[in-house]
């Protein structure tokens, strides 16, 4: 008998892992609008690799349970917090993910369980999911270990360059220059 054909964009996962398939490819940055658009435009985007693999586990006593494992890598340009340059950064996720009859059963298991739970679907968008675990890899600051340029140093009652002038230190330096 012929392996089924997956569709990445709509993935009946368990018909994946019944056959214990693979998907693996690539794609362009662009096709994962979300991560897009919080990289920086003067890096070359990388293509993001990925992979799924599905697994149906044997329980003793219980009805088979399906798991999805996937992984994703792509380097991308992120803002420094600290000097507003760009950071390059390299972005791996991996998640396994156990999925359930109904919306109900996978918000009950997952408040109960370590393992992250979805409801099983015939239509998954694997795209989607990567993405979402791409970006929930992004640091919440990026930044550089060390900036390529140093900060410039504010020392007290100085005005950095192109810095808008306060009016009322510009007021207390005329009141103390005036005497009183």
């Amino acid at each position: 008998m012929k392996a089924r054909e997956h569709d990445a964009s709509h993935l009946d996962v368990q018909a994946f892992a019944k056959e214990g398939a693979t998907l693996e490819g690539d794609w362009p940055l662009s096709e994962l609008p979300r991560l897009a658009a919080s990289a920086q435009a003067d890096v070359a985007p990388a293509p993001v690799a990925w992979q799924a693999r599905g697994e149906l586990r044997l329980v003793r006593g219980a009805a088979a349970q399906v798991w999805l494992h996937v992984a994703a890598h792509t380097a991308i340009g992120l803002e420094c917090q600290r000097c507003l340059q760009t950071v390059p950064l390299v972005l791996d996720a991996q998640r396994s993910f156990l999925f359930v009859h109904g919306e109900t059963a996978a918000a009950e298991l997952d408040a109960d369980s370590e393992d992250d739970v979805l409801a099983l679907t015939r239509a998954l968008d694997l795209r989607a999911l990567l993405e979402d675990e791409l970006l929930l890899s992004l640091p919440l600051v990026p930044r550089h270990e060390v900036c390529p340029q140093p900060l410039p140093v504010r020392h007290e009652g100085a005005e950095l360059p192109g810095e808008p002038v306060n009016p009322f230190a510009a007021l207390a330096a005329l009141k103390s220059s005036s005497g009183h």
